[in-house]
């Protein structure tokens, strides 16, 4: 948001709303949304992919070991789970179905 205001020229004790701003610049589609359904469209892709696909056991793949202490970050699968609704295995299924997606 930051950037679309300094293209405006709005100073930051301007109290101007987010909507007005993304109105003004004639903005249809957030870049967060339009981001999230590539990445839905990429794992759909490689999900389609034969089973001996480097991208698939990239993807799909679990690494060994342990993960360092603290809060656990955002993984790629975590997004595409938490926006199908599912387990991994679940989202591999829906992918497969094109027409169904």
């Amino acid at each position: 948001m930051w950037c679309w205001r300094r293209m405006l020229g709005v100073t930051w004790n301007e109290f101007r709303t987010n909507v007005s701003i993304i109105r003004e610049l004639d903005i249809k589609q957030r870049v967060s949304t339009l981001v999230h359904s590539r990445i839905l469209k990429f794992f759909g892709h490689v999900s389609r992919r034969d089973n001996n696909s480097i991208e698939r056991l990239v993807v799909q793949g679990k690494v060994e070991g342990t993960r360092a202490r603290g809060r656990s970050p955002m993984r790629w699968t975590d997004q595409i789970k938490s926006s199908v609704g599912g387990p991994l295995l679940e989202c591999t299924k829906l992918s497969a179905n094109r027409e169904k997606a």
